[in-house]
C-alpha cells in the first residue's frame, strides 16, 4: 500500500534517550495478533505507558502532554531484538513519520522504510544535541530534509547529515512501498521483458 510523501518535515519530537529499545519494548509479544496495519499505535510502548489497570503512567514521555511532533528522537541501537514488523507498523500507526537515532538495528530500520517511517541515523554527539535541546525547550523543531539528506536544530542551525539506500529514498519521497514502485514501472519492465529473446 502507499504511503504518506515524505519529502521534508518540521516537527518537535518526544525525547526517549533510553539505549537498546528492543522490538518487544516497542510493541509486546501478546498484541501481535491483528495482521492488519491498524491499531497497533494504540500499543506502542504499552508496558511503558500503561499500568496494570490500564491507566497512563504520567512519567513517560509519551504521556506527558509538554511534548508533541511527528518525530521520535530515541537512544542508541534502537529497535533491538526480533525481527517483528509490527514494531514499525506500531510507531507509524501512532503517528511519528521519523525516528532518529545513533544506531538502529538493521531489521527495525529496513522494516520503518518498508511502511513510510524515516529512521534518520545520526551521529551520537548531534543525538545528544537534540535530547538537550529538546530537554530545554520541548518545543524544539527538527527539520527532515530528505532529498539533501540532512537533518537540522532549527533553533540553532547545527545539522548533521544521513545516510539511505538511494533505493528507499526513492520510493520514501514518493510514497511507495515495494509493490507501488514496480507497478510504476511495469511499463518499463514489459518493454524489458518483450526485448529479450526466448
Amino acid at each position: 500500500m502507499a504511503y504518506d510523501k515524505f519529502n521534508k518535515l518540521i516537527s518537535s519530537a518526544y525525547p526517549l534517550p533510553i539505549e537498546n529499545v528492543d522490538t518487544d519494548q516497542i510493541i509486546p509479544a501478546r498484541f501481535l495478533k491483528a495482521t492488519e496495519r491498524k491499531g497497533f499505535g494504540d500499543n506502542l510502548f504499552r508496558d511503558w505507558r500503561y499500568n496494570n489497570d490500564g491507566s497512563q503512567k504520567q512519567d513517560f514521555v509519551l504521556n506527558d502532554t509538554k511534548y508533541e511532533g511527528k518525530i521520535l528522537v530515541g537512544g542508541k541501537n534502537f529497535g533491538s531484538g526480533s525481527s517483528r514488523e509490527h514494531a514499525a507498523w506500531a510507531v507509524y500507526d501512532f503517528g511519528f513519520r521519523c525516528v532518529i537515532s545513533s544506531f538502529f538495528a538493521d531489521i527495525f530500520k529496513n522494516n520503518c522504510l518498508n511502511i513510510g517511517v524515516l529512521p534518520v541515523q545520526v551521529s551520537e554527539e548531534f543525538s545528544q544535541k537534540l535530547f538537550d535541546a529538546i530537554k530545554k525547550d520541548p518545543q524544539t523543531e527538527i527539520k527532515i530534509d530528505l532529498p539533501n539528506q540532512k537533518v537540522t536544530l532549527l533553533g540553532t542551525g547545527e545539522f548533521d547529515l544521513f545516510e539511505i539506500n538511494s533505493y528507499k529514498k526513492e520510493n520514501m519521497i514518493n510514497g511507495f512501498d515495494d509493490i507501488d514502485y514496480l507497478q510504476n514501472i511495469n511499463k518499463d519492465i514489459k518493454e524489458f521483458a518483450e526485448s529479450r529473446p526466448f
